[in-house]
This record gives structure tokens, C-alpha cells and sequence, in this order.
């Protein structure tokens, strides 16, 4: 902090060390000093580079959004926006370093349903995922998807049923991690099927997908943006989507409920978060230029190119269906076998 030079100071502070200040010239000092001190915590928002943490590597759908996102709200923060990966954990990682985050707006987070929502049922995590974080918004909706390596037999869903019955406990299936959207969606698929797959859980989409395409693992539950480029070279057979409708970016393949597990639904969603007692303008500023950034016909072509569908809301109900999502999988997460 910059302190007052003599010339600035009130009239009544004498210039002699030995001279006894008054109560009010006292008083008078000290609303200076607070003074030339608000330019460095008063500051507009943002007023330095903004970090937008995600919890996984580069190469899955959560760093696909945030590089989708990236150019637009740099360019309407006039700050440079830098996309942080933190992988580890099922994005508690990630969260863990925005609880301990200055709360000045600088830095947010990916919140999913694996660091807000199963992680927090199945351990203690260090952090509230309400008490700890000032929401944003929700950003995205989309689906998982259950796809192959090309040599595996199963043509379809029936197929793999089929030979998973066969064979309990011989496929092997990865994920992005243990807890993670597409862990809660195979062992969903498992209780509904009588089936017993295989868990071989990654520290992200992206390193998943690669030993899928190489062979390593024959089964991989992605996330549909993950999977679509591959699944249209042909270096991928996708079965069936998690959600409750076919993507606009696979139309020929059918949900899980049309491939012969009515009911079956499973989807996944992206929403923004801020570290807790953020100031509400710089809440209010992020949440405006991101739904602005969402509702762009470039970003919103881009997401839906990848089987992702843009849905800002607002902070209120974000939270409000963060609770809705812990009540409908909480019983679930809690019964379902998570290793």
C-alpha cells in the first residue's frame, strides 16, 4: 500500500515525530490511509487474468467446454482467460483448489455431478458443495455414451447384455474415474441388466479414449462429446446414448431405453462455480457474459457439432437442481457398487 506523502496529509498532523496526534486528526489519518488503500480491493471486475479451473486433462469434455468457452469470455472480460487443468479425483481436485481461491471473481470451477454430487455421497470431500462455493450457473447438458473397440463382438446393446451374462465379470470398462458420470451410468446400466461389467477407471476422458481406440480396454462409457469423432471415423462402435433422446450429432444411435433397458436414463451436465463470499457483482458480470458466450450461434453450433446442448441458467437454479440431482442418485450412489 502507498502511503500518504507529507503534503497530502490533513493540516492538523504536525510534521515532528514528538508531536502528539489529536483523536479526530488520528481519525482523519486513518480514513486516508483506508482511502489510498481501495484501488487494490475495490477494483472493477475482473481486472486481472480470469483462471477457469477444470478437473481433468486436456482431451475430455470438460476442457472441450472450456476452450469452446475460452475465446468468447476473453474477449468480453478484455482479461486473458486461462483454462487451468487439475485433473485427479473426479474433479475434486479441482475443487479443493477454488475453496482455498481468493474470492474476488479471478478464479471459478467446472461443478458436475461427480465433484458436487457422487464424490460428496461416497467420501468426505474437503469442501461443502454449497457452503464452499457461490454458483454461477449451469452451462451444459449431454449425454454418455457406451461404446466399443471395433473387434469386440457385440453389435448392440442386446449383444453386449448378451455376452456380459455369458461371461460375468469379464469385460472390462473404463471411465474417467471412479465416482465419475459414466462410472454412475454403467453401474445404473448393471443394476438394471443383471450384468456384471468390469471397472477399469482413467484420470480422465481423454487417456480413456485413447486406450479404447488402441485396443487396451474393449469397453469405454464416455462422454458423447469424447467419443463422437471417433465414433464417425470409425476408429469407435458406439451402442446406445444414457440420456432420454437420441444426440443430433449420432441420430442413428439409439438411446439405452430403445436398446432394451426401458426406463434407463442418464444424463450429464456442466455448471460454473465461484469460491464462497465472492462479491455478487462479479457473480453477476460472469453469469451475464457467460449465458451471452452459451447463447452465440458459433458456441452453441460448436457444443451441439459435439452432442452437447448449451443451457445457462441462472445461479438460484443451478443450486436448486444440484439438490434435485443429490436426492435422485444419492440412494442409488449409496446402493450401487463404486470400486
Amino acid at each position: 500500500m502507498k502511503l500518504p506523502t507529507t503534503a497530502s496529509l490533513p493540516e492538523c498532523v504536525p510534521t515532528r515525530a514528538s508531536a502528539p496526534l489529536s483523536s479526530a486528526c488520528a481519525v482523519a489519518c486513518a480514513a486516508l490511509a483506508l482511502a489510498s488503500a481501495v484501488p487494490a480491493f475495490g477494483q472493477p471486475f475482473p481486472s486481472r487474468p480470469v483462471r477457469m479451473i477444470v478437473g481433468f486433462p486436456p482431451g475430455g469434455a470438460t476442457d472441450l467446454v472450456a476452450r469452446i468457452l475460452q475465446p468468447k469470455l476473453q474477449e468480453s472480460f478484455g482479461q486473458q482467460m486461462v483454462v487451468d487443468n487439475r485433473p485427479g479425483a473426479n474433479g475434486v481436485i479441482s475443487l479443493e483448489i477454488l475453496s482455498r481461491s481468493d474470492a474476488d471473481g479471478h478464479s471459478v470451477a467446472f461443478g458436475h455431478i461427480g465433484n458436487l454430487v457422487i464424490s460428496p455421497t461416497l467420501q468426505k470431500v474437503p469442501y461443502d458443495p454449497y457452503k464452499s462455493f457461490e454458483p454461477i450457473g449451469m452451462m451444459v447438458t449431454l449425454q454418455n455414451i457406451m461404446i466399443v473397440h471395433p473387434s469386440v463382438q457385440a453389435k448392440s446393446l442386446k449383444d453386449l447384455i448378451a455376452l456380459a451374462k455369458a461371461k460375468p465379470g469379464t469385460i472390462n470398462y473404463a471411465t474417467s474415474g471412479i465416482g465419475s458420470p459414466g462410472h454412475l451410468a454403467t453401474v445404473l446400466f448393471e443394476t438394471m441388466t443383471g450384468t456384471v461389467l468390469n471397472h477399469i477407471p482413467y484420470k480422465g476422458g481423454g487417456p480413456a479414449l485413447t486406450d479404447l481406440i488402441g485396443g487396451q480396454v474393449p469397453m469405454f462409457t464416455a462422454v458423447i462429446s469424447t467419443a463422437v469423432p471417433q465414433v464417425q471415423a470409425g476408429k469407435a462402435r458406439a451402442l446406445a446414448v444414457t440420456g432420454a433422446r437420441r444426440s443430433d450429432a449420432l441420430p442413428d444411435v439409439p438411446t439405452v431405453a430403445e436398446a432394451g433397458v426401458p426406463g434407463y436414463e442418464a444424463t450429464n451436465w456442466y455448471g460454473l462455480i465461484a469460491p464462497a463470499r465472492t462479491p455478487k457483482a462479479a457473480i453477476a458480470r460472469f453469469h451475464k457474459d457467460m449465458v451471452a458466450a452459451l447463447n452465440s450461434a458459433d458456441v452453441r453450433q460448436q457444443l451441439k457439432d459435439r452432442g452437447i446442448d448449451a443451457a445457462p441458467g441462472t445461479p438460484e437454479e443451478f443450486t436448486r437442481f444440484v439438490r434435485d440431482e443429490e436426492k435422485r442418485w444419492g440412494p442409488i450412489i449409496r446402493k450401487g457398487k463404486f470400486e
